[in-house]
């Protein structure tokens, strides 16, 4: 799951949200890979698939197949850990809180959304993060 500047951060405690995300979006039997990177990492995969040299805080790629048993690789979420940091002081926020943002954000993209498309999709996107994230707060699994 952790490469890089990912080491220290707890997995485990990463996993179970991301499935509970996987939930909430009725994605519950889909597989997903989460990767944190630091932002040597992330620029090199920014610039080879996105063509944008510089590091950035998440990165979806769509798989589009299908497991054996019939449930649905959704696709890989990368998250730059380093960027997760400088982005939570700034918008004083715990690591913690940068890092379940960033995964929300990047399943988001997996399911389809892009806020890049238009300013009515940025809405329907981030409306949609919201409602996940007061779900994840409503569950007990994050605190604001």
């Amino acid at each position: 799951m952790s490469r890089d500047d990912g080491k220290k951060f707890p997995g485990r405690k990463l996993k179970k949200i991301a499935q509970k995300v996987l939930e909430i979006v009725e994605q519950d039997q889909a597989e997903l890979c989460l990767v944190l990177v630091g932002n040597a990492e992330i620029r090199k995969l920014n610039a080879k698939f996105r063509k944008k040299d510089y590091p950035t805080d998440v990165l979806s790629f769509p798989a589009g197949d299908q497991l054996p048993e019939g449930g649905p690789i959704l696709g890989d979420v990368v998250i730059s850990v380093e960027k997760a940091k400088a982005q939570s002081k700034e918008r004083r926020r715990t690591l913690n809180e940068e890092i379940v943002t960033l995964l929300i954000h990047g399943i988001v993209h997996l399911l389809g959304y892009d806020h890049e498309r238009s300013s009515k999709d940025a809405r329907i996107m981030e409306r949609l993060e919201k409602k996940i994230y007061r779900t994840l707060c409503d569950r007990g699994l994050l605190k604001l």
